[in-house]
């Protein structure tokens, strides 16, 4: 039933967001150049890979070594507005259609996190990733990572279609509310480092110290 509610409520809202996706590709593209969109490994159901697709809201600037700037640099002020309206998000709508998403579960995270879970935090991978979840409509990116998993893990184990319902409804309140949109001290969310790691750390757009693959940051 999960995943016809996902077919059928991107399929009939086709007309409406088939446009604005168009729009919003042209606008990137000649804001922030090509590619207009950000593509990444993410965990989605059971750890599998898959590549996650948004739209761009930060330049590919590098210093003189060639490393990322931080996201302070990079995020332009028409890419915080594509942010605190959730418009990035919108790409994944073709996630939803390919199977690898729904429209409501725990964040996909990067792929590089999954040996840093505890037991009970991957669990979170039981069911498939969503555009919005339960810790998105209770605080976003504002929750520090242990609780925001617990939140995971409690959606897990009680969900359902009346919840998926009450998500949805409370996500719209949240995105017109623009809250939760940035974790404290970064414009994102800070990278997750294990089992009780807090909101502080590294940026989610930073490169892991153990790997030089830029292809770990995140949007």
């Amino acid at each position: 039933m999960k995943r016809i509610l996902d077919l059928l409520l991107v399929l009939v809202a086709l007309p409406f967001w088939l446009p604005l996706f168009i729009l919003l590709w042209l606008t990137v593209r000649i804001k922030l150049g090509s590619p207009a969109f950000f593509r990444q490994k993410r965990a989605g159901k059971d750890g599998k890979s898959f590549e996650i697709i948004k739209f761009r809201t930060m330049r590919d600037l590098r210093d003189s070594d060639h490393k990322l700037l931080p996201d302070e640099a990079r995020l332009t002020p028409f890419g915080k507005r594509l942010r605190s309206l959730s418009l990035d998000e919108l790409p994944e709508l073709f996630n939803v259609l390919c199977g690898d998403m729904s429209l409501v579960g725990p964040r996909p995270l990067p792929v590089v996190y999954l040996d840093r879970y505890s037991t009970e935090q991957a669990r979170r991978h039981e069911c498939r990733p969503g555009i919005t979840g339960w810790a998105q409509v209770n605080g976003r990116n504002q929750v520090d990572w242990d609780e925001r998993f617990q939140m995971d893990v409690w959606y897990v184990d009680h969900a359902g279609l009346l919840l998926d319902l009450k998500i949805l409804w409370k996500t719209v309140s949240t995105v017109f509310s623009r809250e939760g949109i940035s974790a404290e001290n970064t414009v994102t969310m800070h990278e997750f480092t294990g089992p009780g790691t807090s909101t502080g750390g590294r940026s989610l757009n930073s490169v892991p110290p153990q790997s030089p693959d830029p292809s770990h940051k995140t949007e």
